[in-house]
């Protein structure tokens, strides 16, 4: 989702705050925030599909997945929107953000490319109860992965592959993340070229 800067300094206390009552979710960056754009039908389509293959999994676990009305603090004191992370610990911290994820997931698009392979990696990679980073693209079938058993390099899956994600011991075709997804790649996969 595009971010928009805003130019005055907040606390992070203000921030909290103002997220409670605003009608446009903010990221909240070194005492700026950012407001957060709508998504695509791709880019929501992704989420739900994550989403619902991570729920029905921990479903017995005390594992909970949580869609991008979440938010997470980082260990920078940033607060982000992941579009899904799962948390396992008892995260009770506060009941509007979560700090012990076990997974994160983001789904990119062209105006958050440089954001989540960049800037949230770096924040996301440093939270000591994270074990994998998962950005997936939308326009084109592509998801890479970033785990720390194997010292945060990526690994790349497409159609036709599969994922184990380790964190939650969940394995998922490409395929069903891309299900219903509307790109070059799965038009081609489709139909058996």
């Amino acid at each position: 989702m595009p971010q928009i800067k805003h130019p005055n300094f907040i606390s992070p206390e203000m921030y909290l705050k103002g997220e409670l009552t605003n009608e446009i979710k903010h990221e909240y960056v070194n005492g700026q925030t950012f407001a957060m754009a709508g998504a695509s039908e791709n880019h929501n389509i992704i989420s739900l599909n994550v989403v619902s293959e991570f729920r029905m999994h921990l479903k017995k676990t005390p594992c909970r997945p949580f869609a991008s009305d979440m938010k997470l603090k980082t260990s920078t004191g940033s607060f982000r929107y992941p579009d899904i992370m799962v948390v396992c610990d008892n995260d009770l911290e506060d009941k509007y953000f979560k700090t012990k994820p076990v997974i994160l997931v983001e789904v990119l698009s062209r105006s958050t490319r440089k954001t989540d392979e960049k800037e949230k990696l770096i924040e996301y990679i440093n939270i000591p109860t994270l074990k994998e980073y998962v950005i997936i693209e939308q326009d084109v079938a592509d998801v890479t992965v970033y785990r720390k058993s194997d010292d945060w390099r990526s690994t790349h899956y497409f159609l036709g592959e599969e994922i184990h994600f380790e964190s939650i011991d969940l394995t998922i075709p490409v395929s069903e993340i891309y299900l219903h997804v509307e790109n070059d790649d799965v038009r081609q996969f489709l139909a058996g070229e």
